[in-house]
C-alpha cells in the first residue's frame, strides 16, 4: 500500500508531493464583489506552505447568479484574475498544487443573495428556483468552461468541477429533482449531459497538462448511490479528468439505505476500474492513522477538512510525527486565528456545533 509520503503523478499535470489535500472549505471571506480577499489568501497559502501537495481553493462561483452563500471566491469576471494570479504563484511557490473548485449553487443561491430568481433544472416549489431554459443550460456549461480558461491564465494547475453536495450539477444528476425533458433530463446518461459537457468543454480550451478534476458525493441531495457510481465510473473510464474526488461525510460509514449495506461506502468507489484516474476521499479524517486506512483501503489520497482548520501544517506534523492527532475541540476563537482563520471564517466555524468554545 502506498505511504503518506509517496508521491502522487497524475496522467496530466504535476505531481503532488504527498498524499495530502486540502479539501475546498465553504468560509465566507472574499469580498463582496467575488475578489479573494487577504484573509482568503492567508489561509490558503498557509496550508500550502504547512505541507500541502495541492491547496484547492472554496467554491468558486462561475455566474453571479449561482453564487451559493455571503463572502464567496468569485471567477466568473476578469476582474477575479488578478488576485487568483497573486494567489496561484505563492501557492505554487510554496510546493503545492494550486487548484480552482468551480461552483454554481443552482437552486440553493439564495434570491436575497443574488437579487433574482435561483435556477435550477426544473421548477422546485420548496426553493422558489425556476426552471432554466435550454439556453440558459447551454450558458451555464459555457460558463464553467469559461471559469476553468480564467484559472489557467491567473496560473493554476488545474480545477475542480463541483458535482456533489446538492449544488447545480448535483442537482441536474437528481432524477427527483430534475424532470426535465429532452437533452438534459430523463434518463442518467441525459441528466449526467452538463458534468460530461463541462469536462469535455475544459478539456478541449485549456491545455494539454492542465488538470481537471470532478467532485461528486453518492448519497442525500436526492441521489442515489448506484446511479453516482455509474457516473463516476464512466468519468474513470473515459479518462478525460485526472482525478475524482468523492466527499463521503464519513469515510469508514457504511451506506444509509439497507440495501447498500454490509460495505463500506468507500468501498463502492474504490472497487472502480480507474484507469489513469486518480481517487481521492474526503470526510471525518481526523488522524494519520485515518489517512493511511484510507490508501490501505484503496483511496489515492485523502482530502482534509477540519483537520487542517486545526492545524495548518498537518502534513509537516504527521511526517514529523507519524502518531500526531489534531487538538481537540472545542477551540477558541483565537486558536482560529492564530490558524490563519480570518474573522468571517472564524464567525462561520462557530455555526459548526462544539467546534468553537467561545
Amino acid at each position: 500500500m502506498p505511504s503518506l509520503f509517496e508521491p502522487l503523478t497524475f496522467s496530466r499535470g504535476p505531481a503532488m508531493k504527498n498524499r495530502f489535500m486540502l479539501a475546498p472549505m465553504t468560509n465566507c471571506q472574499s469580498h463582496t464583489d467575488g475578489r479573494i480577499s487577504a484573509d482568503e489568501h492567508h489561509w490558503l497559502v498557509m496550508r500550502a506552505r504547512g505541507g500541502f501537495a495541492l491547496t484547492m481553493t472554496c467554491a468558486a462561483h462561475v455566474q453571479a447568479l449561482g453564487q451559493g452563500f455571503p463572502g464567496q471566491l468569485g471567477i466568473f469576471s476578469d476582474t477575479h484574475i488578478e488576485g487568483l494570479t497573486r494567489l496561484a504563484t505563492e501557492l505554487r511557490e510554496a510546493g503545492s498544487l494550486a487548484v480552482v473548485q468551480l461552483h454554481h449553487a443552482g437552486m440553493r443561491s439564495p434570491e436575497k443573495l443574488i437579487g433574482a430568481t435561483p435556477l435550477c433544472p426544473s421548477e422546485n416549489e420548496e426553493t422558489g428556483a425556476r426552471a432554466m431554459t435550454e439556453v440558459e443550460v447551454e450558458q451555464l456549461i459555457e460558463d464553467f468552461v469559461g471559469a476553468a480558461k480564467r484559472a489557467e491564465s491567473a496560473g493554476f494547475d488545474g480545477v475542480e468541477i463541483h458535482g456533489a453536495h446538492g449544488y447545480v450539477l448535483s442537482q441536474f444528476l437528481s432524477s427527483q429533482i430534475n424532470r426535465r425533458e429532452g437533452r438534459y433530463g430523463g434518463s442518467l446518461e441525459n441528466r449526467a449531459r452538463p458534468l460530461f459537457e463541462v469536462v469535455a468543454g475544459i478539456r478541449a480550451r485549456c491545455g494539454p497538462d492542465f488538470n481537471v478534476s470532478v467532485r461528486l458525493s453518492p448519497e442525500n441531495c436526492a441521489l442515489e448511490l448506484q446511479e453516482v457510481r455509474q457516473v463516476a465510473q464512466r468519468l474513470m473510464s473515459e479518462g478525460a479528468i485526472d482525478f475524482l474526488d468523492v466527499s463521503l461525510w464519513d469515510v469508514f460509514k457504511e451506506p444509509e439505505l439497507e440495501r447498500y449495506q454490509g460495505r463500506s461506502l468507500m468501498s463502492y468507489f474504490t472497487d472502480l476500474e480507474r484507469g489513469q484516474v486518480r481517487l481521492g476521499v474526503a470526510g471525518k479524517i481526523a488522524t494519520a492513522g485515518d489517512a493511511q486506512r484510507c490508501l490501505d483501503e484503496g483511496a489515492d489520497y485523502v482530502s482534509l477538512g477540519r483537520a487542517a482548520i486545526l492545524h495548518h501544517d498537518f502534513p509537516r506534523r504527521v511526517r514529523t510525527d507519524p502518531g500526531f492527532e489534531p487538538t481537540s475541540l472545542p477551540v477558541t476563537r483565537e486558536y482560529l486565528r492564530h490558524e490563519g482563520l480570518g474573522e468571517a471564517f472564524v464567525d462561520y466555524m462557530t455555526r459548526w456545533k462544539g467546534f468553537v468554545s467561545d
